[in-house]
């Protein structure tokens, strides 16, 4: 199972949000280029990281940072925040990460969508985040009023290569993933599934990779890791464990 340790990016900064929640966020010492480098120095091999500041303007903010990370270090990338057109996603691609996650534009615009994995094949992948089994939009600040699977049944021939399903509710909350909510989405997708939002020790770690699940691909560590509830050592023992 893909381990993704990740960054979110504001100013210039590593944050952590509550619950999506810009006014209740957490500062950390460490630069976004120095946090990527303490992961690869342990030994992961993947990296998830978030614009905030592009998911609040639309535009691509922190190229600068990626590039660098990029350019530093032998890291496999997914990078979301406010992608919502081609050349966006071109600059990320061009710049060398893995995936470019379209989550809101996708949502509100199906044909973006299906052209933008169309034009960039093999690097798309669709972010969704649910309150309540229903899909937010716009930094998770809007309820879409659609329903998880009935979204995914419309769009699952349109070649994502990746789904990050993340259940608001337990982002940076620290109480558990929601695997039976993420394995309804899996047994429904027809691209693999990272499990995001909640983890909070390693035994969530443990408990995703008993769900014995073929379709979900990895899964995503952030406040945990941040906080020292769960330690990087013995995180990156669990990828080919």
């Amino acid at each position: 199972m893909k381990i993704l340790p990740a960054i979110d990016i504001k100013d210039k900064k590593c944050v952590r949000l509550i619950k999506g929640d810009f006014d209740n966020k957490t500062e950390y010492e460490m630069s976004p280029v120095e946090q990527a480098g303490k992961y690869n120095d342990y030994g992961f091999k993947n990296l998830h990281i978030v614009d905030l500041d592009g998911a609040l303007t639309g535009e691509t903010v922190n190229i600068d940072i990626i590039e660098e990370i990029v350019g530093k270090f032998d890291l496999k990338i997914e990078i979301g925040g406010g992608v919502r057109n081609f050349e966006s996603i071109k600059k990320y691609t061009d710049a060398g990460v893995e995936k470019v996650i379209l989550g809101s534009a996708a949502i509100k615009d199906k044909s973006f969508l299906k052209e933008a994995c169309q034009k960039f094949p093999d690097k798309i992948a669709l972010g969704l985040d649910a309150k309540d089994s229903f899909l937010s939009v716009s930094g998770w600040k809007e309820n879409s009023n659609l329903k998880i699977l009935d979204y995914l049944k419309e769009v699952n021939d349109f070649g994502a290569s990746r789904l990050i399903y993340t259940d608001i509710n337990r982002d940076g909350m620290k109480m558990s993933p929601n695997f039976d909510e993420t394995e309804n989405v899996a047994n429904n997708s027809n691209c693999p599934v990272i499990i995001s939002g909640g983890v909070s020790s390693i035994d969530d770690i443990k408990k995703a990779k008993e769900l014995g699940n073929k379709n979900i691909e990895g899964i995503i560590v952030g406040k945990a890791i941040y906080d020292g509830d769960i330690k990087l050592d013995e995180l990156v023992k669990e990828i080919d464990a």
